[in-house]
């Protein structure tokens, strides 16, 4: 790959003009954070960060990216609806994982009532690293997909502004028209939108799922301003008032504050911190209700690193897409190697390899959020510490990607401005709409692009390490 901005790289005090303008135009286009000192407060805010450049990727790796977005989307689909691949699937690491089995609960406790709601949304986003293999060229390799609470859409769509801008500012016209418009809120909110017209309520609300402290809202109010636009309203609570206001009539439909809810969208409700007794308690009359939840729990339980893993086994998207063998080999060309350590030889040996090639291999639990995972010596001794114990059936291994680093700037409030070498994670977006059995809804929505020093192993954006970003076609 080209190197990209190498000779404007070089000139100090040019970038740091072109920060303070770039900077000037994100806070103008609202490529906005709330404070980490003031989290519920939009009285102060600032920009979130972002590179100075866009960043370099390959046309035919986006393309190929966007191209099994919808294919992504119906194997969520189908894995959601395989209660027994779920429950084979889950079923060592439940025993392990005290997050993931209270999910597991609530999924069995709504399927013995019986599942209420008949239309299901999924708004996901399937992130990627570009490999470089052995003869230089890049591969494009799946990293996770989240099924819940997939952020920066909104934000995602005020950032080519930015970089257009920057480049104009450099008489680069030429390259600025290069940079691809991007709307992933609009695509989210038209998928929350046909979720609601299929619910068919014409009174019936938006309920969005927040935390009580959220650095992101403004990534989150794009996609209600989307909404509104629709005349479809948004209510913004949390797990702690549907617990003390939220209800169910005797046809299990969902009330809060006495209006009907057709549509619950969390942007919380993914890590173990979010849930208390009585979080759980609201989570579960949430999911018995008739609302289409996004995600229902079984679409969360399809997005855990261990139903991951159990994809890449040969026979297994042959035995959720069955004649669909297309399908199936544009999944497989983005699948990195995955392996199972589950009590038992396959998982023995998995552990013994990492432990001899650590440089070779990620340690993953069942976690989102960013910031979990396990690289180098911090995984030979966790390795070490669970090869005896049944704990280690709540992991995965995973193959370690090797992008080729880049420089960029990573602008950050109160950082200085330095030209540091980077790689990139890209992001789809998909959304999909089910009424019954039949896929009424299934699209690719726009992208994400974050950027991160190479220093940095772990963690996106909203842990605070990644950058947003663009990506430039090459």
């Amino acid at each position: 790959m080209a190197t990209g901005w190498g000779s404007l790289l070089q000139e100090e005090q040019q970038l740091e003009e072109l920060a303070r303008q770039a900077v000037d135009r994100a806070l103008a286009e609202g490529v906005l954070l709330r404070t980490s000192q003031e989290p519920s407060s939009s009285d102060v805010v600032s920009y979130a960060p972002f590179t100075l450049f866009p960043s370099l990727v390959p046309s035919a790796l986006l393309e190929q990216a966007y191209a099994v977005q919808m294919d992504f989307n119906m194997l969520v689909d189908a894995v959601s609806q395989n209660a027994a691949f779920l429950e084979q699937t889950l079923s060592s690491t439940i025993k392990r994982d005290n997050f993931t089995a209270h999910l597991f609960d609530i999924h069995k406790q709504v399927l013995k009532e019986g599942i209420a709601q008949t239309v299901f949304l999924g708004l996901n986003r399937s992130d990627y690293m570009f490999q470089c293999n052995a003869d230089g060229s890049p591969a494009l390799k799946q990293i996770e997909i989240n099924t819940i609470s997939a952020s920066f859409g909104g934000l995602a769509s005020r950032t080519p502004a930015v970089h257009r801008h920057v480049l104009n500012v450099l008489n680069k016209t030429k390259e600025a028209a290069k940079i691809l418009s991007n709307n992933p809120s609009k695509g989210l909110a038209l998928g929350i939108t046909r979720a609601w017209e299929l619910y068919g309520s014409a009174n019936a609300l938006v309920l969005l799922i927040a935390q009580e402290k959220e650095r992101n809202i403004f990534d989150q109010r794009a996609i209600e301003n989307e909404l509104l636009a629709r005349n479809i309203h948004v209510i913004r609570r949390r797990f702690e008032d549907v617990s003390e206001k939220g209800s169910l009539d005797q046809d299990r439909r969902l009330f809060m504050d006495g209006q009907e809810v057709a549509v619950v969208y969390f942007r919380d409700g993914y890590m173990p911190s979010q849930y208390s007794p009585q979080n759980w308690e609201a989570r579960l009359l949430l999911e018995r209700s008739c609302a289409v939840k996004c995600p229902d729990i079984a679409t969360q339980l399809a997005g855990t690193k261990k139903v991951q893993q159990e994809l890449s086994r040969m026979g297994v998207l042959e035995m959720l897409l069955p004649g669909q063998p297309e399908t199936v080999a544009r999944l497989r060309a983005t699948f990195a190697g995955l392996y199972s350590l589950d009590m038992g030889e396959e998982g023995d040996q998995a552990i013994a390899e990492a432990i001899v090639a650590p440089s070779q291999f990620v340690l993953k639990p069942q976690r989102e959020g960013g910031g979990n995972n396990l690289y180098g010596e911090e995984m030979v001794q966790a390795l070490e510490r669970l090869k005896d114990s049944e704990e280690r059936a709540s992991y995965i291994l995973m193959e370690k990607i090797k992008p080729e680093p880049f420089g960029n700037c990573l602008l950050r409030p109160g950082s200085p401005v330095q030209v540091v070498q980077c790689i990139s994670e890209l992001g789809i977006f998909g959304v999909y709409v089910r009424q019954g059995k039949t896929l009424v809804m299934n699209k690719h929505v726009g992208h994400l692009l974050r950027t991160k020093a190479i220093e940095h192993a772990d963690g996106g954006v909203a842990a605070g390490v990644a950058v947003l970003d663009n990506p430039y076609p090459v």
